[in-house]
């Protein structure tokens, strides 16, 4: 004997390691997302609201209210509201991990955390526009068939292309709710923010329109935010003016949404990678 040490040898799992991709944040994060009860109640809350203040509307209405009103417009009652339940869920999805402290051990299972952000707002997107579009899909059909809807080619396309439009506007709301969520890490402070950002507008534009030197801000303020948006995506108003000017079309309002979502969803990639946790 020499009294040397035995040289070792690494360690080689007997389990298959595969390299860590976007499906395995994918899975991750659909797993948590569909295992908290705040997406239940959430997006439960949505559905009824959604479905339940349509159809209460369509027993309302007569046939000769369609005439004008697509059958998706009952859809719009309950989404007025049920796009807080989206709103909610959005600051959640990231900022129940803060709150808890299970993002360290999210970040320290998945260094990669552009990764992890990313997959968050896909599963987000997906299952909040996923249920968004059923909940508007079952109130226009109801509609269609209680009040005997005689298909209308083109009339039918425009109408639900505008209500998944409307549909999606909500989704890219919530995806915000995500993004901010992201940058103040803290539940309370990201739902406050975005329901500013959904309820101020209205109200900061009439204050606004009150002195002639910031009328001009205030009627631009009351055309574009998002109750005004989903009332155009749902047609129940067609044509309308605000202070004298015509309500912008959708793909204004969606690009402007648009827009302001994807500043924030840039800012939360860059504030998430370089601070601590």
């Amino acid at each position: 004997m020499t009294g040397r040490p035995e040289p070792t040898t690494g360690y080689t799992s007997p389990l298959p390691t595969p390299r860590p991709h976007l499906g395995h944040a994918l899975a991750s994060e659909w797993t948590k997302l569909t295992s908290v009860r705040s997406t239940l109640w959430t997006l439960g809350s949505l559905v009824a609201l959604v479905v339940g203040v349509g159809l209460l509307a369509i027993v309302q209405t007569r046939g000769a209210d369609y005439m004008k009103t697509p059958y998706t417009g009952p859809a719009l009652f309950g989404l007025m509201v049920g796009q807080i339940a989206v709103i909610v869920l959005g600051v959640l999805t990231i900022c129940s991990e803060y709150g808890t402290g299970l993002i360290r051990t999210t970040f320290t299972a998945a260094p990669e955390r552009m990764r992890v952000l990313t997959a968050k707002y896909l599963v987000f997107g997906a299952v909040s526009f996923a249920v968004i579009v059923g909940s508007v899909a079952v109130v226009g059909l109801s509609a269609a068939l209680v009040h005997r809807a005689s298909p209308d080619g083109s009339r039918w396309v425009s109408a639900w292309a505008n209500a998944v439009g409307g549909c999606f506007y909500v989704t890219l709301l919530g995806v915000l709710a995500l993004a901010v969520g992201a940058l103040v890490r803290h539940s309370a402070g990201g739902i406050a923010v975005m329901l500013g950002v959904v309820t101020l507008p209205p109200v900061l534009g009439s204050i606004l329109t009150a002195w002639p030197s910031t009328a001009a801000i205030g009627a631009a303020v009351m055309r574009y935010n998002a109750p005004v948006a989903l009332v155009q995506f749902f047609g129940v108003q067609e044509n309308a003016t605000i202070e004298g000017s015509p309500t912008p079309g959708n793909g204004a309002q969606l690009l402007l949404l648009l827009t302001v979502t994807g500043a924030m969803v840039a800012a939360s990639y860059v504030v998430v990678r370089r601070r601590d946790v």
